[in-house]
């Protein structure tokens, strides 16, 4: 059982770094009213699966545009101040000190937004859902190219980094305990940011490491990791969402609205021009588009949807042991948290399709959108001698969406099949005789 307790929000104190900022104050006049409000709004700009309500939203201008009409009517003048940070933990901090209005951020940060909230006197709310995946594979541990390390139980011992408290923690937490391995004693965890955590392992002073999107893919993409575990394998919920200082929403609860139909918005925009999105993504963050479209494609690993499903919520619950007994909060009344009531009152019921099949996806350089295809086979054959931008394929097991030169492949009589890490495809291939592990380059010549 994973007990130790270690100090509350280890990463937090990094806060202290920024400046700050007066959040939904405003300028008043001689009676009192407002003429000017600021709303803050806190996000993570490398954190993909939540550009709905970040990167891609700001981006758009749809926000903006919808207080602007408002401004019109109550003779307000609307601004907003967008703070970008590489976790969550900041934007808990500035949401606490009342700084900060609006933040999304993971299903694990969430509930200690919601623990401090509560403990600080500046109770937050869960408002809506940006991206998710229901098996867990927005999370991801890698390891250096050509590292000895093939499975979980290689980690025994071995110095791993992650952002504790963070989803991609309660990941390796949880693979660690199936696998067999003390989270605590099992290993040498480091608490470290994303990018600290990928240096790391780039100078060997970590043997692994666990993060969230898009750390993992853009890292195997630049052919500087290899996927060790796909956290899919978990078959457990993992989201990101937006959660709402409780007293900005009932002061300003137009605004929330305004800010709940700009993200609905922007939600359309990405599923219906998916190309167009990651390329303002990877314009605004520096992550390549390729990496962009793995997560947040067509048939891309984050499924975008703002509302608040039921499994999320009681995968949310099924997250807080977790934390509890890694000492990082003590109690979170959950279903007091998730406030499903801006989100019905600011947009019309989802109707969104549940994330379905994934299927191949092939992108050629020059074009400006992808191919899919229904089988493996199918999008080998097509990359035969085409000049290929990136060619997407998903986990013959867990359905996540991989780099297809990236993935291990398996030659499976007549079938070619893909997997994200080594140990799933040597698992499939030790349950099936003939089966046998291949080069990408000769699963594209086998391909017919």
């Amino acid at each position: 059982m994973y007990r130790k307790r270690i100090p509350l929000l280890p990463l937090l104190p990094i806060a202290l770094l920024f400046p700050l900022t007066t959040a939904c104050g405003g300028t008043a006049d001689a009676d009192g009213d407002a003429k000017a409000v600021t709303v803050t709004v806190g996000y993570q700009s490398k954190t993909i699966n939540t550009v709905t309500a970040g990167t891609l939203l700001r981006s758009l201008g749809y926000f903006e545009e919808e207080l602007a009409a408002r401004g019109k009517k109550d003779g307000i003048a609307y601004k907003v101040e967008w703070q970008d940070y590489a976790t969550g933990a900041p934007i808990t901090a500035q949401m606490t000190a009342g700084k900060i209005d609006i933040g999304s951020m993971g299903d694990f940060p969430l509930l200690i937004n919601a623990a401090r909230g509560k403990e600080l006197k500046q109770p937050t709310r869960l408002v809506a859902v940006t991206g998710y995946n229901l098996r867990g594979g927005l999370n991801t541990v890698v390891t250096a190219p050509g590292s000895p390390l093939r499975s979980l139980a290689d980690l025994r011992g071995k110095k791993v980094s992650t952002s504790v408290g963070s989803a991609a923690d309660g990941t390796l937490v949880r693979a660690l305990q199936r696998a067999g391995i003390d989270p605590d004693k099992g290993i040498r965890k480091l608490n470290q940011q994303p990018s600290v955590g990928a240096s790391a392992l780039a100078a060997g002073s970590a043997d692994a490491l666990s993060q969230f999107v898009a750390w993992p893919g853009k890292l195997a993409f630049e052919g500087r990791a290899t996927a060790l575990y796909d956290g899919a394998e978990l078959n457990l919920p993992t989201f990101h969402g937006v959660t709402v200082r409780e007293r900005f929403a009932n002061e300003r609860a137009g605004v929330l609205d305004d800010f709940l139909r700009a993200q609905r918005r922007a939600t359309d925009y990405l599923r219906a021009q998916p190309v167009a999105a990651a390329e303002s993504v990877a314009e605004k963050t520096g992550l390549p588009t390729e990496v962009v479209y793995l997560y947040n494609g067509a048939n891309g690993i984050a499924t975008f949807d703002p509302e608040l499903r039921p499994e999320l919520i009681a995968a949310l619950k099924e997250d807080l042991p977790v934390l509890q007994a890694a000492g990082l909060v003590r109690d979170v009344d959950v279903d007091a948290f998730v406030d499903p009531a801006p989100l019905k009152r600011a947009v019309r019921a989802s109707a969104y399709p549940k994330a379905g099949t994934v299927k191949p996806e092939l992108w050629l350089k020059g074009e400006t959108t992808t191919r899919t295809y229904d089988s493996p086979e199918e999008l080998l054959a097509a990359a035969k001698g085409a000049d290929v931008r990136a060619a997407y394929v998903p986990d013959a097991l867990t359905g996540t969406l991989w780099f297809a030169d990236k993935a291990v492949w398996v030659e499976d009589g007549s079938e070619l099949r893909a997997f994200v890490t080594r140990a799933s495809a040597e698992k499939f291939t030790g349950r099936n005789a003939g089966a046998r592990i291949i080069r990408y380059a000769d699963a594209v010549r086998l391909a017919s």
